[in-house]
């Protein structure tokens, strides 16, 4: 690694496999358990929070500090260090006897974090999952020269703030996209131009029906191209499927969706990131006359239970989840319905009903009766007092003298 490489390194930001540490500490081996249990990933030690180069002593006894530490990893690790100006670089290889732990605690990768789990917990999602990870597979039947949108990578790189100093190989290649020379399912899923040809159950159905029930369709949608356009069209569907009201006070009139957006968007990108990929089955958004439902494939993750919602999370998709924290999509770690609960809040409309079992999530928004001014306003005999107010003026303006 060089100077220029390094910089591209740094130039990417901390994320789901880069982490920045501006001085040793024995806390490193958090990071490389959590790392070994993950994707792998890179540490650069002599590098801040916000990417600045300070700089550390590199001496043999610092390395072997770090080599002792993954030696008592358990089981033990081989890592690759190297120094590149005043930067340490340590490379932290995919564990292979997964799940690995340190001083008895288990670590996993979660975005920017390491978060600790219970050894019940990590084990169960292990066993589980089989130890394979759709998100991380590499997909030989996916041409980096045929089916890769330029434009969508360059709208990732963009979003996620990643500079454009490296061939777009060895970006992929930092970003632990590529494995075998082939480009990994997380890859497919943001760059491809259309998703269908190799991954059939990876689009998003929206579909609006009359009344409560199924009985009659009334509009649907299958949107089959990369995961952010998908994901774009299917809030785009929702906007305009919902009733939009308009609230005129004192300056320009304000559009308010009847359910609060950042709810909704909330709801759709943890159908994305949280989803089961290896189930043949789509993410469905249902719009009924009373409510809207959102589900997804794949219950909850191992070790995870409806109370523990809002509490803590476990992505199924750990790479995938990572490149979306890096394109601001997602943010901390189990703050996705806290943040849906607290939108709804702010709308004065109840929390979502959410539900459960082996195969499937589903979160339903009621849809209300009442219109946002009569929730905010108190009630409907405070709107009619204002439009009968309205009228006088009207009248007495007008009024012939």
């Amino acid at each position: 690694m060089n100077l220029k490489e390094l910089k591209s390194l740094i130039d990417q930001g901390e994320g789901y496999n880069i982490e920045f540490k501006e001085s040793f500490s024995k806390n490193i081996q958090r990071e490389i358990c959590a790392f070994a249990n993950a994707n792998g990933g890179k540490i650069l030690l002599g590098v801040t929070d916000n990417g600045n180069i300070k700089g550390i002593k590199i001496t043999n006894i610092l390395k072997s500090q770090i080599q002792d530490i993954t030696r008592n990893l358990d089981p033990p690790l081989n890592l690759n260090i190297i120094g590149v100006e005043k930067v340490l670089v340590i490379t932290v290889p995919e564990g292979v006897n997964k799940p690995y732990s340190t001083n008895g605690k288990f670590y996993l990768r979660y975005g920017t974090n390491s978060q600790q789990l219970k050894r019940n917990e990590i084990r169960e999602f292990f066993q589980k999952e089989g130890l394979i990870l759709f998100d991380e597979k590499p997909n030989y039947e996916f041409n980096l020269q045929k089916d890769f949108n330029e434009e969508k990578f360059k709208l990732f790189l963009d979003m996620a703030k990643i500079s454009y100093l490296l061939k777009k190989e060895e970006i992929l290649q930092n970003l632990e996209l590529f494995k075998e020379q082939y480009l990994k399912n997380a890859g497919v899923l943001l760059f491809c131009n259309k998703i269908t040809p190799f991954f059939r159950n990876a689009t998003i159905i929206c579909a609006l029906f009359q009344g409560k029930d199924k009985y009659k369709i009334l509009d649907s949608k299958e949107f089959d191209e990369d995961m952010y356009s998908n994901y774009q069209n299917a809030i785009n569907y929702l906007k305009s499927k919902l009733n939009t009201e308009y609230i005129i006070k004192a300056g320009p009139r304000e559009e308010l969706l009847e359910l609060p957006i950042d709810a909704l968007r909330e709801a759709v990108l943890n159908a994305i990131a949280h989803r089961d990929y290896f189930l043949n089955a789509n993410i469905q958004i249902y719009i009924f006359s009373d409510r809207v439902e959102i589900t997804n494939p794949g219950g909850l993750v191992p070790g995870m239970t409806l109370s523990d919602l809002g509490k803590k999370s476990m992505p199924r998709n750990f790479l995938l989840f990572g490149l979306m924290h890096r394109m601001d999509l997602v943010e901390k770690v189990g703050s996705g319905i806290l943040r849906i609960n607290r939108a709804l809040e702010e709308y004065k409309l109840k929390k979502p009903i959410i539900k459960a079992d082996s195969n499937w999530f589903q979160i339903i928004f009621k849809r209300s009766i009442k219109s946002y001014e009569e929730r905010i306003y108190n009630d409907k005999e405070g709107l009619v007092e204002r439009l009968v107010e309205n009228q006088r003026k009207k009248e007495k303006k007008y009024k012939i003298i």
